[in-house]
């Protein structure tokens, strides 16, 4: 089951043409993630204050149209495969029914010396 996140793009989103600038995507579905883990009940300061961190390995993004200033767009997550230390999620960015921005995405845990942890069995679990 996707999670959906809304957004509007304002006028800082956007380059001259008031298109939202393409480094701009990637902020968004990272909101979009946030909010996930979020509606989940999972505590990422409480996951930090235990030496566990999300960190984004890999993303693979495709941008298939334009947003533009004002546009109302829906950020869709949906886990496509769950390990004991990844995460594999598909993500899209949606204005109305149009798909323009669709981006794959690898999330891994790590302690706070940067080595990949197990990501606890009740987190797992959730997701």
């Amino acid at each position: 089951m996707a999670h959906e996140f809304p957004v509007r793009v304002y006028y800082e989103d956007t380059d001259m043409g008031g298109v939202v600038y393409y480094a701009n995507y990637l902020r968004f579905i990272e909101r979009a993630r946030s909010e996930w883990v979020r509606s989940l009940g999972i505590d990422q300061n409480a996951m930090r204050e235990n030496g566990i961190v999300w960190v984004v390995r890999r993303v693979e993004a495709d941008y298939i149209g334009a947003a533009r200033f004002e546009d109302d767009l829906v950020i869709s997550t949906e886990m496509t495969k769950v390990t004991t230390a990844r995460l594999e999620m598909e993500q899209k960015v949606r204005r109305g029914d149009k798909v323009i921005f669709r981006a794959r995405v690898l999330a891994a845990c790590m302690n706070a010396q940067g080595r990949p942890v197990r990501l606890p069995a009740e987190i797992r679990a959730l997701m």
